[in-house]
């Protein structure tokens, strides 16, 4: 495949370690999280690029955080030239990708200068939202009168309708923890780091085990979601440096081949992944065998194990998170979507996959939405 010269190149992607809420990250806020991620993709992408480029913007996806454009005040806290704009953006747990996407879309309309994106989330220091003074957890992701179910209830409904069981979910929760547990050991995840001084390194992968998981109890009587077949809540953030092809000089990275945004059943919305994955490598003219690694984000094991099914792709699939997914590593709702681009970046670029090798990062969305992306190799 041939990448026209106006398509977008990740040519570099960074991330934080990801910490439990209320841990290692606990006092770090949404920006302070964001910036050193934004520095060091900067950095990491003029070294690739032989020199300093124009930055056209910072986009970032953030859920929950304290307003007032998280992006523009992340991107000044990076130091940047008060002349480089910012854009939040909120897809929930695709944000982050979906700002990925609304930068390249910038660069595919003919601005060539780059873009920074990613996400970012502070679980810890999220403000207490309220309506008419009662706090509560979200903001509705439906209205009155369709669907709208927590996301745990809605990973075990989907569970129960796609005839999930709770030892295939627990079995997809050890191999997440398993699989990350050896990517720390080996150092997979060296190259993607941004050190913040108070974590260095995933808080979580290794803390649930075969032999844990029968023991938690389900979160619904008649269900089997458990915690530890469930995402952790956490803070992160990631950010990659798209350059249109043109102008990469040969650099390596990850061509945005297609994409896709879909939306699904608002009861069921773990499923949305699995058309939005479908759409976009049928609007990238590729099918699932071409493919050589997934990054879907995993909420609940329920929820990837309905996403692989609706695929037709094994639970063991070793292309998918093959160093571990958010069950293991956590879920910074806003930056989870982009933390899914970076690993692909080190799973395919960093590794040194060949040219033309095909990578896709997803996510299912709350409300019932899905968001996917198709990515070749460039050398």
């Amino acid at each position: 495949m041939t990448t026209p010269s106006g398509d977008p190149v990740i040519v570099a992607a960074r991330r934080t370690p990801i910490g439990t809420r209320g841990r290692g990250l606990a006092n770090v806020t949404v920006e302070r999280l964001a910036a050193p991620v934004i520095r060091a993709s900067i950095r990491d992408g003029f070294d690739a690029l032989g020199g300093v480029r124009p930055l056209g913007d910072v986009v970032l996806g953030n859920c929950m955080g304290p307003g007032g454009n998280p992006a523009r005040v992340a991107a000044l806290a990076a130091g940047l030239d008060a002349s480089v704009p910012g854009m939040t953006i909120d897809r929930q747990c695709g944000s982050g990708l979906a700002a990925i996407l609304e930068a390249a879309t910038a660069i595919r309309a003919g601005d060539d200068r780059l873009r920074v994106a990613g996400g970012a989330e502070s679980a810890s220091t999220a403000p207490v939202r309220s309506i008419d003074g009662v706090p509560y957890d979200r903001a509705p992701f439906a209205p009155a009168g369709i669907p709208d179910p927590d996301m745990a209830r809605a990973a075990d409904d989907l569970a129960r309708v796609a005839g999930i069981s709770r030892e295939r979910q627990d079995a997809y929760a050890a191999r997440s923890h398993r699989l990350a547990l050896d990517a720390q050991t080996r150092d997979a995840f060296r190259g993607e780091l941004v050190n913040l001084g108070s974590l260095d390194r995933d808080d979580a992968p290794g803390t649930v085990t075969d032999r844990m998981l029968p023991r938690f109890p389900a979160v619904f009587d008649d269900g089997s979601v458990t915690a530890g077949n469930s995402c952790r809540i956490s803070d992160g953030a990631a950010a990659v440096l798209l350059a249109p092809a043109g102008t990469t000089g040969g650099a390596p990275g990850l061509a945005l081949l297609a994409h896709a945004t879909v939306g699904c059943d608002p009861a069921l919305p773990g499923l949305g992944a699995a058309p939005a994955i479908s759409a976009a490598l049928e609007r990238a003219g590729l099918g699932l065998p071409d493919v050589a690694a997934f990054e879907i984000v995993e909420a609940f094991a329920a929820q990837l194990l309905a996403v692989l099914a609706e695929l037709g792709v094994s639970d063991t699939d070793r292309r998918v998170c093959a160093d571990g997914g958010a069950l293991a590593l956590g879920h910074p709702w806003g930056a989870s979507g982009a933390v899914a681009v970076v690993r692909l970046f080190s799973r395919l670029v960093r590794s040194g996959a060949p040219a033309g090798t095909i990578g896709v990062a997803a996510a299912s969305v709350g409300g019932g939405m899905g968001v996917a992306a198709v990515f070749e190799v460039v050398r």
